[in-house]
Formats: C-alpha cells, structure tokens, sequence
C-alpha cells in the first residue's frame, strides 16, 4: 500500500499495530529520526537498542540481553523497528526469532533497502516481521518525488491501513459499519485518519521505476565495488561491508575512519566538502537530538556502538550515473585528506 511518504508510512504502520500512550517502542540509535518520530505521534515511549560495530544495524545480541533484562523489569515494548542501514538488511532470522519469543511486533524499516535481499528472500516479503516499510524520496533507490509504501501480509492491517491513509473513510460496502441504503455516494468515516494518499502522477512515476529497481541497484553494486577493491589495502579507512547471507540495495556506502583518523573525521568531511565532494553522515545518534534526549519518560543514555560509529563515518558518494573517473576523483580527494591529517 502506497503513502505520500515513508514517515507516513511508519506512522500508519504503527497505529495497524495498535501503538498507542504509555506503549514502548525501540529502534536503533543510527537512523533518520522518521524511526521514532512515528512511536512519538502515537504518544508511545520510546528507546533504542544498540548496533553491531561492523554494519551499523541492530546487534541481535544486544537485543537479547535487553529484552531478558525488560522482562525482569516488566517494561517490554510492544514493538521493535529495526533499520537496514545503507540498504543491508539486519540479522532478520534471529531477530525475528526474539520478537516471536518474547510477543514483541516487529517493523522493518527499509527505506534504504528497495531492491535488497536476505538469505534468498526480498526484502518487503514480510517473511521476518509484521510489516515493512519503504521510502520513494528523491534520494533513494527508486523515487516518486516524494513517497512511501507499507507491505504486510496481515489483511486486517493493510485494510486499517488503507482506511487510515484515506482520513478513516471507508468506502467499500463489504466493509461498511452501519450501512442502511443503496445510494451511491454513501461512505463512512470509521477512525480519525490522515490524508496520506500518493497522487496518481507520483504512482505513474513509482510504477515505472518499480521495471528498473535491478538495473538501478546493479549501477549501485558496481559503484560500492569499485569503491571496496580501491579502499582495500587502506589501513585507516574502512568500507561498512553487508554480510553473509545479505544482499544489499547499496543505498549507501559508508566509510569507517580507523585509529587516531576517526578523531579527525570533521576535519576530513570538511577536506571533501571544500573540494566539491558531496559526503554526508548518516547518520548523528538519533537519541541525541534536543527533541528526543528530552522527550517525556526517556531516559539518556550513551550506546558505545553507537557512539563510535557515527563520530567515525561518513558516506561517500553513490547514484546510478556516477561516472568512473568522478568516482576515481572522489577516491583521490580522500586519500589526499587522509595524508594531509596524517601529517
């Protein structure tokens, strides 16, 4: 089911689970701030599990151990949102597994991740998880200007959904409250929706795209490629591989600085900018945000992952189109900065 965008699509997506004030939900603390702002329009608690140091993504461990000491507390959320950073799925068997365990919903958020596989499967196919998300804003691998989909194999959650996406209209007869007539122009108004609906114009274009998510996601492979065999013998810098069994979207390439170089990634970010590189972060610690440190019943706290990836990443760039020799200036501006900071 298609949305104006992926944050509406997280927001809709959370309401069909039924999350709601005084509820719990955690997601990973290296992600756009759409993964939680959705849990805060429900007015639900909030918190955050922390990553692995190789991906980025949710640490399946850490989980586990977050979740025996919830029980021991009595505070376990009611949903996890895991985020496939930079297009590579997380840990989905074992996380799934958990989440079955211990009777927690589960939400993917791949927004980076259209086109991405785990173990064999696409990811969207829900095989994992209760619903997934995706994001067509202008960056991603597919775009329809602005947009967003949720998939899910529940029935009754895609109707909600629908219904919800629609200002809580219902239109269909078969699933009509109290309907007591034949006329044509009756409707129902059934909850208290939002007018999250995608303009045909924006589908035609979504529709198209959809044909060349492979060619648009192999242009992306061979970038991130030629970005991993040309960074391989660099010492100090590290390119965020996805992991046995995952088929990254290659939304992303992410940089990791390595030694006493992480401490100076601002310094190399700024190299880059100034010489016409368009790096970015993806992403700041998202519980470090003014909104979110002091949002109602969260409780600050530092993730040691967390913490050390964002302080020492950065994304180089990566678009279908990017020609080689742009690609091969990119590489050598890096390494130019990474002398000049070496000293």
């Amino acid at each position: 089911m298609v949305v104006n965008s992926g944050t509406s699509a997280l927001h809709i997506a959370c309401l069909a689970i039924g999350v709601g004030k005084g509820d719990l939900v955690w997601t990973s603390p290296i992600t756009f701030v759409a993964s939680i702002n959705c849990a805060m329009y429900c007015g639900a608690n909030i918190d955050f599990v922390d990553i692995e140091e190789e991906s980025g993504n949710i640490c399946a461990v850490k989980l586990e151990s977050k979740l025996k000491d919830s029980v021991e507390n009595r505070c376990l959320p009611k949903l996890l949102i895991v985020v496939h950073l930079a297009g590579a799925s997380c840990e989905m068997m074992k996380i799934s597994a958990l989440c079955k365990q211990y009777g927690v919903k589960l939400i993917e958020d791949a927004s980076h991740a259209v086109g991405g596989k785990f173990r064999g499967y696409k990811v969207g196919s829900c095989k994992y998880s209760d619903m997934t998300v995706f994001s067509f804003h202008p960056v991603k691998v597919i775009t329809t200007g602005e947009g967003g989909a949720v998939l899910t194999n529940e029935r009754e959650s895609a109707s909600l959904m629908r219904n919800m996406r629609s200002l809580g209209i219902e239109r269909s007869r078969n699933n009509w409250v109290e309907y007591h007539g034949e006329a044509d122009w009756y409707h129902e108004q059934q909850h208290l929706g939002y007018n999250y609906r995608l303009t045909d114009i924006q589908c035609t274009l979504g529709i198209r795209q959809l044909k060349r998510v492979e060619k648009f996601v192999g242009e992306r492979r061979d970038i991130y490629e030629r970005y991993i065999d040309a960074l391989r013998d660099e010492r100090l810098v590290k390119v965020i591989k996805e992991r046995d069994g995952v088929e990254s979207a290659c939304h992303l390439v992410i940089i990791k600085l390595q030694g006493q170089l992480a401490k100076e990634r601002d310094k190399l970010f700024m190299h880059m900018r100034k010489n016409g590189i368009g790096v970015q972060l993806h992403y700041r610690a998202v519980y470090r945000h003014p909104l979110i440190r002091n949002y109602p019943g969260y409780k600050f706290r530092e993730l040691r992952c967390a913490e050390d990836f964002w302080r020492s990443t950065m994304s180089l760039p990566v678009y279908p189109g990017l020609k080689k020799q742009d690609q091969k200036r990119v590489l050598r501006v890096l390494r130019e900065g990474v002398r000049c900071l070496r000293g």
